[in-house]
Parts: structure tokens; C-alpha cells; sequence
């Protein structure tokens, strides 16, 4: 499981910034347009607020299993959500995890 969580936060990483890299190279850093773009039909608002809450829900969970179980390193997780978003935060989480449980179970 350890290279399946790894192997997902790493695509979960990549995808994503693959379709908004090009946008920020055309558009620069334009917060307005940005947020323009994202909300501009009901599908794309459906959309970021399903994302939302996933990630707000998962802060939640990393923050909270993370130190009931001492995972080392959970800040990374909740990096790579604030910053990517769940495709990555999940999976990295989950690889941290299980990677201290083998440890701890050897």
C-alpha cells in the first residue's frame, strides 16, 4: 500500500497542476480572473465548494488522527492540501501513515 498512497499523491499532484500551470502562464497571478473563471457556471461552483468541504473535511481528520496515531511529518499532508489539494493531501497522508505503521511493526 505504501507505493500505491506514494504513486497517488505524487499523480494527484502532478494532474492537477497540469491543467492550472498552463492557465497561470497565460493569465500570470490574477486572483480576480482567477476567481472569476472558477464560478463562472453553476457546475464549476458545485464543483469547488465539493472541493472545499473534501478539503476541510480532511484537515479535519489529518489533524485529528494524526495526533491520536503520532504520524510524523502529518504538516506535509496538510501542505500538500492547502496547496494542491486533496488528490495530494489524501493520498500523502494515507502514505505517511501506513509508512509509521510498518515501521512500528518491524
Amino acid at each position: 500500500m505504501l507505493m500505491f498512497y506514494l504513486g497517488l499523491a505524487i499523480i494527484g499532484t502532478i494532474v492537477p497542476y497540469a491543467a492550472f500551470i498552463p492557465w497561470l502562464l497565460e493569465n500570470g497571478v490574477d486572483i480576480t480572473q482567477f476567481f472569476i473563471e472558477a464560478i463562472a457556471n453553476p457546475i464549476s461552483i458545485f464543483a469547488w465548494l465539493d472541493v472545499i468541504i473534501a478539503a476541510v473535511a480532511l484537515l479535519g481528520f489529518i489533524v485529528h488522527d494524526g495526533e491520536k496515531n503520532q504520524v510524523k511529518w502529518r504538516f506535509v499532508a496538510i501542505a500538500g492540501t492547502l496547496s494542491v489539494g486533496v488528490s495530494c493531501g489524501l493520498p500523502l497522508y494515507l502514505y505517511l501513515r501506513e509508512k509509521q505503521r510498518c515501521v512500528k511493526s518491524i
